[in-house]
């Protein structure tokens, strides 16, 4: 009886401290974290044409808030916030954002709609092991690259697990593009230098590539982008540049050359094409985010090596929505930066 009323007044007491805080609204909106510095890419008086919208690092980042319960058992066992740890990969879909972390072990589903996160450690009875990238079906379910488990998992939008999407010949699947219009799942194999091909059921359909340097081969093929009726994008990483192929892998065209100026490379990592037509290249080395036309021109970029808004640590993969909205996991900053393409005359003129 005693120890009932223990844990009775423990409760009342968490209650009290933490009642005024519960009461408070619960924003449902997805409106994200306003930064404390506006920036835009390039400086004045030159016309702007990338602005700063916010970051991610916590599910409160997108206005979403733990239960009212949540908050008073954190309250009464010292529980800490849900924090990024490494995030790597990231996706949106409906205004909810997948991130992959194999700082954590972890994909998070930081549905702001529904005023919820979901934290994924498993795949069915599959620990996640590393998982490094994330792409969106339409319905919202989302693939899962695990670099050292060798498969890509396939997720719903409540991170239940719908099945193994690729495995079998896979080495370290370190990237994945889905072709919503001919229901095909592309991989990238940085350790068999390969690109594969999947179909719905995790039937492998075609693979192409080699070591090496010449075109359609790969020196570690590490991100991939895809956007409907576009070329699949291939970050070649060691070969310091992207290649671009057809849905069936032919070869179509490059760009990109090792140096420490501005249109060249260094580290390359995500890539991804916006609805111009611009080609977005994040420079792990350069912690900057290069743009280019299909030529390889380049055009503009945008970051610095920093923590502050608009600046980065390494970071890796980029996510640009049908919005023109622009993702970039800044993974030792610990967040996802958020971006978008200011949509001006000048743009059609580009």
């Amino acid at each position: 009886m005693r120890l009932k009323n223990y844990f009775y007044t423990l409760l009342c007491l968490g209650l009290m401290t933490i009642l005024p805080i519960a009461c408070s609204p619960i924003h449902t909106d997805n409106k994200l974290a306003a930064t404390e510095v506006s920036r835009v890419w390039p400086a004045a008086p030159a016309t702007p044409r990338i602005r700063l919208v916010g970051n991610v690092a916590t599910p409160e980042d997108m206005g979403i808030n733990p239960s009212f319960f949540k908050r008073i058992l954190n309250k009464i066992t010292g529980g800490t916030p849900l924090h990024l740890v490494r995030p790597t990969g990231v996706a949106e879909w409906h205004g909810i954002l997948y991130v992959a972390d194999p700082g954590a072990k972890s994909v998070w589903i930081l549905d702001a709609p529904s005023n919820r996160t979901i934290r994924v450690q498993h795949a069915g009875e599959n620990p996640l092991l590393s998982p490094v990238a994330v792409t969106v079906r339409k319905d919202g379910a989302v693939f899962v690259a695990d670099a050292r488990a060798g498969r890509v998992f396939l997720l719903d939008h409540q991170g239940k697990f719908l099945g193994i999407a690729a495995h079998g010949d896979l080495q370290r699947p370190v990237a994945v593009a889905y072709d919503e219009h001919n229901q095909k799942l592309y991989v990238a194999d940085a350790s068999a230098q390969k690109i594969l091909v999947y179909d719905n059921h995790g039937k492998q359909l075609l693979a192409w590539g080699k070591h090496g340097s010449a075109q359609g081969e790969f020196n570690y093929p590490t991100y991939l982008g895809l956007r409907p009726g576009d070329p699949l994008l291939v970050t070649d990483a060691l070969n310091f540049r992207i290649q671009a192929f057809n849905r069936q892998g032919q070869f179509q065209w490059q760009f990109g050359h090792h140096g420490d100026g501005s249109g060249s490379f260094s580290s390359p990592k995500g890539v991804a094409e916006d609805s111009g037509q611009h080609i977005y290249v994040v420079d792990a080395l350069f912690d900057t985010v290069q743009i280019f036309d299909t030529s390889g021109r380049y055009l503009l970029s945008f970051g610095e090596h920093g923590a502050g808004p608009g600046q980065f640590w390494l970071p890796g993969g980029i996510f640009i929505n049908a919005q023109d909205r622009i993702f970039v996991a800044d993974s030792y900053n610990h967040r996802i930066q958020i971006f978008e393409f200011i949509h001006t005359k000048a743009r059609q003129q580009s």
